[in-house]
């Protein structure tokens, strides 16, 4: 039982009686004017709680209709705990409590409130009336704290119990996981037909997969199916799904001899049972599948983490699933004069996760057109999931609906258990089983006009020691290389590897010659400078996109709280987007226009809910026209004329096509294994990487005298070392390791703090340029590098200048460094030095100028001077990057790409308000930066 912590002087109390005070002083008494008041009461004491309330909350009645509660408070399982409707002073409140009552509006746990009372009822009749009176305010505490207090037996009940459940999930695995491999061993019945399904697994759905992996799909299969077949009363399931039944021919193999089901997981009943009478208490069934979809969650996160962290387990809300189904109804309408339910209208959601976009199509089907709702399900709906769980349990789910809309069952045939991604690559191996096989190629065939879902959002593992990689792609992966990337001006495009932009690519080339393209996703290609080239070939590929930017990037903006302001309750920005093709391109140009519209950075989750609920579709949405400029869309504050500055690096100047200031310029370095390569103490560093040199040249030589197995990923051990694709790729080349002493030096590893590193090309796994750079620490006693982060990220432009070898993320936050070095030195072999004898007299290396010979006779030939040098340039760049002015004036620009720079107006000498070798230099040219630009 919930308790509440308020008494009738507590600041939230206080405040509502404030502000409902000031309302009656104004003569706003009615329910738009005082409910927000109470809503906010109501908010503070579901957190206090440990709930969520949610205005506007949807709800569907057992008779199909739907209503819109004021307000629900939700269990942290998804659950809704109780209910709140708000009325006028003037309304006479009992009577409006009988006809929502007669209305069907839930009598479990629901508060009606007007600016005067408050009565609650629970489990169907009264139990506290209160009047709202500032002078009694513990009437208003005490119905509060009823209101908190209630919990149906059934979901206290179910809340202990997947609490414990998630606990023991990994446990009951762990031992189910034993008992495969011991029957592996020695029951050939089972041997045989585990071996069989393997095998078709790998056709299916990833030739790499493992035999890890496919006994983790018999584990999940047989720890959730009670649950899929008991909450949905359908005990055919397992015999009636074609992907269900193929598993149960192998699970009834294992269970032949040595193993019964029922035994082993018989101490998982009460868990069981909990799920199974709480789902007899959900009479919607939206609830029901927020249930299901809770449990699932719930499931992964104990069961199997690196799943989830892979494919993105984060399901999409009803009010943003409504707003695209509804969207695409009117794009269909308008563009095409057609609509969903139309006969050959064929629809896809390519991540179908749960189900939740077809279930919503399939409603809106049946509400425009209901005898429509037969043939679309047989023939018209298409979707793929590559997960076992959410295949079931959308399979359920869509199936489920369609019986509860025509009152008979039939199968959901237009589901396939397949990888998207893959139908895009050439090889023609069944896909799992006939029934299954058959599905995909009937899709693969299909002209689609609709493509709408969630794509998953993993940009790949964060540590590549997890040996959890996304898969990599022949055909999709080369479309994103020879499109987005190619016509890209960046130099990282990590981000480019996101699946929600293969998601992209793949659709862009599916859809043909006409229909639309709906997705939510990630936002960061909107403005990444990394996406440019992707922002490119959608205008180009499609003749409107519209883009609804939901906002919610708590990296990029610190003013958010937490992940209240996201609609998924993520940390990454989200946005919808429609994509509209009108027919073939027949060689013409296609129209690219780009609307563009954003909700407030600083709303809060559920106001986002209530405007796309207020909005239904994009076409109440008030869009601005957007022209891009060089393939950049949010073009707010970014300064004319930036482009005729002088760039510090670009690509090509890089590859000897262009001109720019520097020639070379690369990231800091990334090690891939930071904790073991850098060390405030230096002997410590030592004898870590003597052992790190032992562990790997171990491994080097057990690669070996096994054969070279292909599955690296599987073969190694992960405890002892911090691998890395590098690492991994120089173990298969056979490259042993030496521990070096020398290779230890000191490193720029954050701002302004030193940590020894050992600098190895091979341990480093992103060494870089810094070979050329800083090759010796001799070099670091002439050469420097201007350091710049923030530049297409998400931190506040930086520069720092340094002679030690720089980080990547020396910044932090997953935030680039770029690195402009002074010099650049190529191998030489001894020989007499100009520069006498000294620190790098008869040097190794030949010493090249990085500025160049382009950028110093700009320089000489603006300012009249040929006394400039190009020492003299690199110094005064470094000033200019700070400068105030500079900075405020290019902010959007800085935050976009590298940075371009003007001359700066000459000036009389005066002294400087630089100090050390940037003042001396800019005194001597007259260059005063404090007259940079008047304002």
């Amino acid at each position: 039982m919930t308790r509440l912590s308020l008494n009738p002087n507590s600041k939230p109390i206080r405040q509502y009686f404030e502000m409902v005070s000031e309302k009656r002083q104004m003569g706003l008494v009615t329910e738009g004017n005082v409910a927000p008041a109470f809503a906010d009461l109501l908010g503070y004491c579901a957190r206090q709680a440990g709930y969520t309330f949610n205005e506007q909350h949807p709800l569907k009645l057992p008779n199909n209709r739907s209503i819109r509660l004021d307000g629900a408070v939700l269990t942290r399982f998804n659950l809704r705990y109780g209910a709140w409707e708000a009325k006028d002073s003037q309304d006479d409140l009992r009577a409006e409590i009988r006809r929502k009552f007669e209305a069907g509006y839930p009598r479990d746990n629901i508060l009606f409130q007007s600016p005067d009372q408050a009565i609650l009822f629970q489990d169907g009749r009264e139990v506290l009336a209160a009047d709202l009176d500032a002078e009694r305010p513990q009437a208003l505490v005490n119905i509060l704290q009823a209101f908190f207090s209630y919990t149906k037996p059934a979901i206290e009940e179910w809340e202990q119990a997947v609490a414990a459940f998630k606990d023991r999930v990994p446990e009951v695995a762990k031992a189910l996981d034993a008992l495969i491999e011991r029957e592996y061993s020695r029951s050939l019945a089972y041997k045989q037909a585990f071996d069989r399904f393997f095998e078709l697994c790998r056709r299916a759905i990833n030739p790499n997969l493992s035999k890890d992996a496919v006994e983790e799909m018999l584990i999940q299969h047989i720890l959730t199916e009670r649950i899929f077949r008991r909450v949905f009363h359908n005990e055919r399931f397992t015999r009636q799904n074609a992907i269900a039944r193929e598993i149960e021919t192998v699970v009834d193999a294992l269970t032949g001899k040595y193993f019964n089901r029922d035994d082993f997981m018989r101490e998982l009943d009460h868990f069981y049972g909990a799920i199974e009478t709480t789902a007899a208490t959900i009479h919607d069934y939206s609830e029901k599948q927020n249930f299901l979809n809770t449990v699932y969650e719930q499931f992964f996160q104990g069961f199997s983490v690196k799943v989830a962290d892979t494919h993105g387990i984060v399901y999409t809300p009803q009010p943003i699933v409504q707003f695209m189904v509804r969207s695409v109804e009117d794009l269909l309408r308008r563009e095409f004069n057609r609509s969903l339910a139309d006969p050959g209208v064929h629809i896809l959601d390519p991540f179908v996760g749960t189900g939740n976009f077809i279930l919503r199509v399939m409603e809106e089907i049946r509400r425009s057109k209901p005898s429509a709702l037969a043939h679309k399900y047989a023939a018209e709906l298409h979707c793929n999931e590559v997960m076992l769980l959410p295949y079931y349990i959308a399979s359920m789910n869509i199936e489920h609906a369609y019986y509860e809309a025509v009152g008979e069952y039939a199968p959901f045939e237009g589901i396939c258990l397949v990888d998207t991604f893959d139908l895009a690559e050439s090889r023609q191996l069944p896909m799992f089983v006939e029934a299954n096989s058959a599905r995909v190629e009937r899709q693969r065939q299909t002209e689609l006009t609709v493509i709408l879902g969630n794509p998953p959002y993993n940009a790949g593992q964060v540590n590549e020691n997890d040996n959890n990689k996304n898969r990599k792609y022949t055909v999709i992966d080369r479309r994103v290389q020879e499109t987005y990337t190619r016509a890209g001006t960046a130099t990282l495009r990590n981000a480019l590897s996101d699946p929600y932009v293969k998601a992209f690519r793949w659709a862009s080339d599916r859809i043909r010659d006409e229909g639309i393209v709906a997705f939510v996703s990630n936002n960061g290609f909107l403005d990444g400078i990394a996406f440019d080239g992707m922002r490119q070939h959608l205008l180009a590929d499609f003749d409107a996109v519209y883009v609804l930017d939901l906002g919610g990037n708590v990296r990029k903006n610190p003013k958010l709280s937490g992940t209240t302001h996201n609609v998924f309750g993520i940390q990454v920005g989200v946005c919808i987007t429609f994509l509209v093709r009108r027919g073939p391109a027949d060689g013409r140009a296609r129209a690219g226009a780009l609307y563009y519209a954003r909700m407030d950075e600083f709303w809060r989750r559920g106001q986002k809910y209530t405007q796309l609920d207020g909005w239904g579709a994009l076409g109440k949405v008030d869009w601005q026209t957007l022209t891009p400029v060089n393939n950049i869309w949010l073009t707010e504050g970014l300064q004319t004329g930036w482009d005729d500055l002088l760039p510090l690096g670009t690509k090509d100047a890089k590859a000897g096509r262009g001109q720019a200031i520097f020639e070379l310029y690369n990231p800091g370095i990334l090690t891939g294994r930071d904790s073991v390569v850098y060390d405030f103490d230096a002997p410590r560093l030592q004898k870590r990487m003597q052992d790190f040199v032992e562990a790997y040249n171990t491994e080097v030589d057990r690669y070996k005298r096994t054969g070279r197995p292909k599955d690296v990923d599987n073969f190694l051990k992960y405890d002892r070392l911090k691998w890395s694709a590098t690492l991994k790729a120089h173990l298969q080349r056979g490259t042993y390791l030496e521990a070096d002493n020398t290779k230890t030096r000191v490193s720029l590893y954050r701002p302004f703090t030193k940590q020894h590193l050992y600098y190895d090309e091979i341990v480093i796994d992103r060494p870089g340029q810094f070979p050329r750079i800083f090759p010796t620490p001799e070099t670091e006693r002439e050469n420097r590098v201007i350091c710049l982060a923030g530049v297409g990220a998400e931190k506040p432009f930086f520069a720092l200048v340094t002679n030690l070898i720089p980080d990547r993320a020396f910044v932090g936050g997953g935030s680039g460094t770029q690195c402009f070095p002074l010099y650049t030195y190529e191998p030489h072999p001894p020989t007499p030095s100009p520069y006498g004898e000294g620190e790098l007299a008869a040097r190794a290396y030949r010493r090249r100028d990085n500025i160049s010979d382009w950028a110093l006779a700009q320089y000489q030939q603006h300012y009249g001077d040929a006394g400039i040098t190009k020492e003299d340039i690199f110094y005064h760049l470094y000033a200019l990057l700070h400068h105030p002015a500079y900075r405020e004036r290019y902010a959007a620009n800085l935050k976009r790409e590298l940075p371009r720079v003007p001359f700066v107006a000459p000036h009389p000498p005066t002294p400087s308000p630089l100090h050390g070798a940037e003042g001396a230099t800019l005194e001597k040219k007259g260059v005063h930066l404090a007259n940079f630009w008047s304002p």
